[in-house]
Formats: structure tokens, sequence, C-alpha cells
């Protein structure tokens, strides 16, 4: 294919990626212009021979309807198989940049936007920080990832200029409830939007040796047909194959109803053991050890997380019910073995509770006299 005279190319100077962040490093830094859909896109320069390629490497390139993208060809790379994605995170907090880490080592590109300045933590893993979302919108990325909080979730929402972003966006959300983002996503993106509710089921604790075997739950909601578009969904749940989780496809609600008993009975169970103040002993045994690490671990996500898995999941109240009402069974279940020795201490002549020694003849009819006596007015 032969390459036309070089082309200016119009994009915004907060939208162009540094040196460290392009595949193109090495070569000449001029460009050419070559005609896709009707739009220029850069490339590099000879002697790189260009060709088309299927859609199943438009990471590369952004996405949109059409069906395929400019690829260099000529030069050996060894993640082919894996497209690149130009990936917003929404939310840069701990959990954001926890996922930015693995997406930078992955290759792809992260562009970071929150409420608070973490543009010094963006800088270090590799991202680049918008503080304004007009900015982030500008650089068109092909997948915007919300790792907000889920009470923050629908303000957040509401503060995206989401008509600025590329007509078929794909949104995804990592949140720990799923039919809550699902509606609002459903409600407030247009309609030529991909949707994708997912839920890594880890955290930074958790995860802190690796995703590998960890479950990662997903949902399509609204992918578009067009191959490019299921090749970009693909390419995005591919980065948590690759890291070797265990992928769950699971309904919203599905994932509700599981989430309230997995992860809402952990949190309640660990912040009421912290509430006791456990400490580690001279004798812990293994189950102790287990619930201190309980402890740490939920203790360790903030109190908006818990509070959001109660209020944001319709499952959480009839489940702190039945959670209260197993506690009233067990307690039940001890006090009336209690009432069943003391009943028999009383009214059949067992010995005494804590008494040493083997009972005198006339013992357990003096105890039972004894207790008689003192139950009197």
């Amino acid at each position: 294919m032969a390459i036309p005279s070089p082309a200016r190319l119009h994009l915004p100077s907060s939208c162009r990626r540094s040196a460290a962040l392009t595949n193109l490093q090495s070569v000449d830094r001029s460009t050419a212009a070559c005609r896709w859909r009707g739009r220029l896109l850069p490339v590099a320069a000879a002697p790189l021979r260009l060709r088309a390629v299927h859609a199943a490497a438009a990471a590369r390139q952004p996405f949109d309807n059409g069906s395929g993208v400019i690829e260099a060809e000529g030069e050996e790379d060894d993640d082919d198989e894996h497209p690149r994605l130009k990936i917003a995170i929404v939310g840069f907090g701990n959990f954001g940049q926890f996922l930015a880490r693995t997406l930078v080592r992955q290759g792809h590109t992260v562009l970071a936007h929150s409420r608070s300045d973490h543009s010094a933590a963006a800088a270090d893993l590799g991202a680049s920080f918008y503080a304004d979302p007009h900015d982030l919108c500008e650089c068109q990325p092909d997948v915007v990832l919300l790792a907000t909080s889920i009470l923050s979730t629908e303000a957040v929402l509401r503060s995206l200029p989401v008509h600025r972003f590329r007509r078929s966006t794909l949104f995804a959300d990592v949140l720990s409830v799923k039919e809550f983002p699902r509606k609002q996503l459903l409600s407030r993106l247009p309609e030529d939007f991909d949707i994708i509710c997912t839920h890594p089921m880890f955290g930074p604790e958790s995860a802190r040796d690796g995703w590998a075997g960890l479950p990662f739950v997903f949902d399509r909601v609204r992918v578009g047909d067009s191959p490019a578009r299921r090749a970009r969904a693909e390419a995005f749940l591919n980065i948590f194959e690759r890291e070797g989780c265990r992928m769950v496809e699971m309904p919203c609600a599905e994932h509700d109803a599981h989430a309230a008993e997995t992860q809402l009975v952990a949190h309640t169970v660990g912040r009421m053991l912290a509430t006791l103040g456990l400490r580690p002993t001279p004798i812990d045994t293994k189950g102790y050890e287990t619930l201190l690490r309980l402890v740490d671990n939920t203790c360790s996500d903030s109190f908006d997380l818990y509070n959001g898995l109660f209020m944001y999941n319709k499952n959480s109240t009839e489940l702190l019910h039945r959670l209260e009402a197993a506690l009233d069974t067990v307690k039940r279940r001890l006090f009336h073995n209690l009432h069943d020795v003391l009943r028999k201490q009383l009214f059949e002549g067992s010995p005494a509770l804590n008494r040493d020694g083997p009972p005198t003849p006339d013992s357990s009819s003096t105890a039972g006299a004894e207790s008689l006596s003192n139950d009197r007015p």
C-alpha cells in the first residue's frame, strides 16, 4: 500500500501519548496518513508496511462501528494476541490504583480521573491524570471503567459529560453490588454505549500475591452487534482472564443474591468481632487466627463500602434479620441445655454443677433443697 504525504493531525494536546507509553519509540517520528472509514489515523513512517486487519486487533486504535483498523506490520510483538486498550479509570482511589497497576503492566494506556488529586500516584504507575472530566473525554478512551465508591456512583455519573465520548464507548464498573450500577448505567448512558457490569471478588489485601484463581463476576448487559464492539468487550474481559481469574458470567440480580451472603455476612461478622476488641494471644488456635484475619480484611475497607453493601443490595435487610435470628437460635439451644442440667439437679437428684470430688449419698438432695430454699422469696 502506498504511503501518502505526511498529514497534519488535529489531536488535543492533553491526549498525546508520552514517549514512554507509545510503541513507536524507536521509529522515525514523522507520520503518514491512512484512510480508514473516512478518518485519518497516525501511523509509523517507512520502513514499516501497513495493512488492514480484522477487528480482533481493533484495540490498537479507537473502537467504532467499523470492522477494521490499521496495524503496523514488520515487527515481532509477543502481545499480538492481547489487544491493547485505552482505558479511563474514573475514581482513582485505592482500588482504582490497584487495577491500574495491572493494566499498565499488560501494556494498556491508562487515563485516570478523580475528584481528589491523584496525579502523583498516576505518574508513579505510568498513567495520565485528568482533573477535568472534559479533558478526559477529549482523549476518547475505548473503555470507561467506574471504580468509584458505591455511595458516590450516581453523582459521578452525573458529573461526566458522556455526550462528549465517542458513540459506542464501552462503560464498565467494578462495584461490589451490581443491580444498582446496572440501572444507573442503562438510564444515564446513550443507547449506543456498551455496558459490562463486573465485580472482581478481590482487592489489594486479598490479591496481594496475584489474581490467579480469584473469582471475577461479569454480566454483558449491552454489547453492540458489530465485530469490533464484540472484540473490544472480549479484549476488556481478557485483562482479567490473562491474570488467571476464575471467570464467572452471571446476571446482576443473581450476583446480588449471592453477594448478600458471601460479602455482607463476612463484613458484618468481621466488624462485630472488631467491636469485641479481639487480640492475638499466646495460645491462638488456627480458627481464632482465621477470625483475626477476617477482622483485618474487612476493617481495612472503608465503612462507606460496608454501608453501600447494605444500602444498595435489596437482599441485605432480610439477610441481617436471618443473621440475628441465627444467633438467637444458637443462644436458645445453649440456654435450653443449661436449663436441662439445672432441672435434673432440682428434680432428679443429679450432682450439682462444678462440684469437686464424688457426691456424698445425700449431697444431691441437699443441693436440691438449698436451691429450692433460695428460690423462695
